[in-house]
């Protein structure tokens, strides 16, 4: 390799080793439509084997904030590429589009083939449980710009919708049902928050968690974002779903409002599921009000969708052959805004 290069901080050979090692991890995700491999300087899909008659085709990005710290922190770097999928999947199947492929971008200080595949198995693992491909991506090393130990992740995912069953609720109606589906604790929003009450209380991420002695703060934290496509999937060519959304940043109080039509808004039913044991923690840690949990944080609920009133026993019923735990947890109602009713149940 470049002795010149390589005075100035950067690994060549490091990053032949990575693309190596990260191979196997990309072709376990492969779907029809993929052509060729990793490793050239664009990556294809054939759009024509798909069976969309009117194929819209939807994008989002995303990262995965500061909890990229708490792994770094911990050393513990195999489901942070889980959070970098989820973060950007669940975003466009909110909108009825099934994710087709996933590229990711990865910044680092120092390139340790050793963390880059276990960032990438994670991602890996979250494009298998999005049945979607990762076919491309970009691993940087920057030693001016990140510590030695620092890096940063970033992802892209492109998906596709047939037009005539784009949810995009302009058919929600005052009386329409609200139906959560329960989440796998913070996910990866909130964290600038859950950082700061950890260092206020004199903390640290391998100091267990009270709720739960078996497990550290860290193991709890670090918990992979909760990926909703295959719980979606079997109602991507149906009218049953007629909004949906994702709770990320900003939790209840501004992420219902944008599945919402203008003027219309949601009551929420606290008593209807019970609240991950991390909330009340962070709660008390940081003397937290109602209006901080549900503006930062999912709450448990991670994903909700709007159906009609008639349409709810058989939603509940196909999102739990697919394996979630639905509920039931509120109602749309003539009055814009988020309305919270009952008790937090703890």
């Amino acid at each position: 390799m470049s002795k010149a290069y390589e005075a100035a901080g950067v690994n060549i050979e490091a990053g032949y080793e990575g693309v190596r090692r990260i191979q196997k991890h990309a072709q376990s995700t492969k779907q029809p439509g993929v052509i060729g491999a990793l490793g050239s300087f664009g990556g294809l899909f054939d759009l024509s084997s798909l069976s969309y008659k009117e194929p819209v085709l939807v994008s989002g990005t995303d990262g995965v904030g500061t909890k990229l710290l708490i792994a770094q922190s911990m050393n513990k770097h195999d489901t942070i590429g889980v959070d970098a999928v989820a973060m950007c999947v669940n975003d466009i199947v909110v909108q009825g589009a099934k994710p087709l492929f996933f590229l990711d971008y990865l910044a680092l200080g120092k390139n340790d083939p050793t963390v880059v595949e276990q960032i990438v198995a994670g991602i890996s693992e979250g494009c298998r449980q999005s049945e979607c491909a990762l076919i491309g991506g970009e691993t940087a090393e920057m030693p001016d710009l990140y510590s030695e130990n620092e890096y940063d992740v970033a992802g892209f995912t492109v998906g596709a919708a047939e037009k005539q069953h784009l949810i995009d609720s302009e058919n929600i109606r005052e009386g329409d049902v609200l139906i959560g589906l329960p989440s796998s604790g913070i996910h990866s929003n909130g964290f600038s928050l859950v950082r700061k009450i950890v260092k206020d209380e004199g903390l640290t991420w391998s100091d267990s968690f009270e709720a739960d002695a078996s497990k550290t703060i860290g193991d709890v934290c670090l918990t992979p974002t909760k990926i909703y496509v295959r719980a979606m999937l079997p109602f991507l060519l149906t009218e049953l779903i007629k909004g949906a959304a994702h709770i990320t940043g900003g939790g209840f109080y501004e992420n219902i409002p944008r599945m919402l039509p203008k003027g219309l808004g949601a009551k929420i039913n606290l008593t209807t599921w019970q609240v991950p044991s991390i909330f009340q923690w962070l709660k008390e840690k940081g003397s937290l009000t109602e209006e901080d949990l549900f503006s930062t944080f999912n709450m448990g609920i991670g994903f909700i969708v709007a159906v009609r009133k008639y349409d709810v026993e058989h939603v509940l019923h196909t999102f739990s052959d697919a394996g979630e735990s639905p509920l039931v947890i509120g109602s749309v109602i003539n009055e814009a805004g988020v309305s919270l009713q009952g008790a937090i149940q703890w």
